[in-house]
């Protein structure tokens, strides 16, 4: 069994997590610096962790999903596969590609 995947995906969401928390206490020491109250410099700290977090993993996500969609002009189904092996990939692009289609 393969653990390579699985470490790789662990390390991507550490180095997410982490470039998130830089961010979020760089904003916090800039407000911090024109004396804003701690109650709110939390609340934009981890508003702004959050916010940070969301754009990256949705990146993460984004980089790891293979989309196949179907050829024909004007038809929009589509499917999504995240983490998908080549197999598994080619076997839903035969499907997205013969799919039925709605008539006209």
């Amino acid at each position: 069994m393969n653990h390579q995947p699985t470490s790789r995906r662990r390390m991507i969401l550490l180095v997410v997590g982490a470039a998130s928390a830089v961010l979020a206490v760089a904003i916090g020491v800039r407000l911090a610096a024109y004396g804003v109250p701690l109650a709110l410099l939390a609340a934009c700290c981890l508003s702004c962790l959050a916010t940070f977090s969301s754009l990256f993993f949705r990146l993460v996500d984004a980089l790891s999903t293979t989309t196949h969609r179907c050829t024909r002009p004007g038809c929009d189904f589509r499917v999504s596969l995240a983490r998908a092996d080549f197999a598994e990939s080619r076997r839903w692009q035969e499907i997205a590609a013969r799919h039925p289609h709605r008539s006209l």
